[in-house]
């Protein structure tokens, strides 16, 4: 029976997750396929996390250190996991690199990609350069300003579009997201900082800053930063002869049309099933849910659980996920692989 726990993705949960299985003295085995760890709030060079407002490079930066320094991680950057055999207490995992690792168990944080705004094209992205996504936004921010991709300047007015790439059943992603509408509404702040003399909307079908995130962000937004909410369904995002962007749809609170204009429109996109799922089920022979996350076990007693013994899958692997909920997740698989490791022991195996 081999001491060791595989780690498939370095985002916040397989950091987490690494971590917690160095911790009790057993040896991980962390792969990533990228050339940096961090995931995707480093990859994609997110600005202040949710709910910190800690900088993501200082926040990430900390959990990579920890796995970095630890004696009992072995990190393999740039690397796949090609192939896995074996059973539980006894994997044999080969790498893309030409090396195999020796395993117990396997923890899954391959986390999701995300929404591609090109499947919404009625909403301008792809055919107006100052219609952007979050993630850009992200960016701007990162770097320190707010400007329109077209010509550089700084705009008047920002419009945030809520649920693009989630409770959509026309383009097939009907599932919630879950952290869209608090990152927009700190986004919206974010922007008010940089530039307070910018107006931000934010057109919802409905805002779900769950749990205390309503007071902190939601209200806040509104009542700190003058962000303007409008409970509205959007048609299209077309651009007026004078070269502005028009947000064009229905307030959905008057039931009247409306017709918008902006000199930037945000796409808030949502998470997507990691667009590898399908490999990683064929290589690890675990299944998918329907929409094509991971398929979880029985959740209660076999917490973080696949379909497949002593494979476990943690944080947006499994559904759209936060953040802070991720690691948590990641540090939970930690725990039960470990544990797994010890019954094992006691069994014999």
């Amino acid at each position: 029976m081999q001491k060791t726990v595989l780690v498939v993705g370095a985002g916040p949960a397989g950091l987490a997750a690494a971590a917690g299985v160095a911790a009790s003295g057993a040896q991980a085995v962390l792969v990533e396929k990228a050339a940096k760890l961090g995931g995707t709030p480093i990859l994609s060079g997110y600005a202040k996390l949710v709910p910190s407002g800690e900088w993501a490079r200082d926040a990430m930066g900390r959990m990579v250190k920890r796995v970095e320094d630890s004696k009992n991680v072995t990190i393999h950057k740039e690397t796949k996991v090609t192939k896995l055999t074996g059973e539980a207490g006894n994997f044999t995992a080969t790498l893309s690199n030409g090396k195999t690792v020796e395993c117990a168990s396997v923890i899954l944080a391959t986390g999701f990609t995300h929404f591609d705004s090109i499947n919404k094209p009625e909403w301008g992205f792809g055919s107006f350069e100052d219609v952007v996504t979050t993630t850009q936004v992200e960016q701007m921010v990162a770097a320190g300003k707010v400007a329109c991709p077209s010509d550089g300047r700084v705009p008047e007015r920002v419009a945030i579009l809520l649920c693009v790439g989630s409770r959509d059943r026309q383009i097939g992603r009907e599932w919630c997201s879950k952290i869209c509408c608090t990152v927009s509404t700190n986004l919206a702040m974010e922007i008010k900082e940089l530039s307070p003399t910018t107006d931000v909307f934010i057109y919802y079908m409905d805002i779900r800053t769950f749990g205390l995130y309503e007071d902190r962000f939601y209200w806040k937004s509104q009542e700190e930063f003058k962000t303007k909410f409008v409970k509205a369904r959007i048609a299209e995002v077309t651009r007026s002869p004078d070269g502005r962007l028009l947000v064009k749809g229905e307030d959905t609170l008057v039931k009247r049309p409306i017709v918008i204009p902006m000199d930037m429109v945000v796409h808030a996109v949502g998470m997507d099933p990691n667009e590898d799922n399908p490999e990683i089920a064929r290589v690890f022979g675990i299944g998918l849910e329907k929409h094509g996350f991971i398929d979880r076990a029985e959740h209660y007693t076999n917490t973080c659980g696949t379909t497949r013994r002593g494979i476990y899958a943690v944080g947006a692997a499994l559904a759209p996920e936060t953040i802070d909920d991720s690691i948590s997740q990641g540090t939970a698989a930690a725990l039960r692989a470990v544990a797994d490791l010890d019954a094992l022991v006691q069994k014999g195996a």
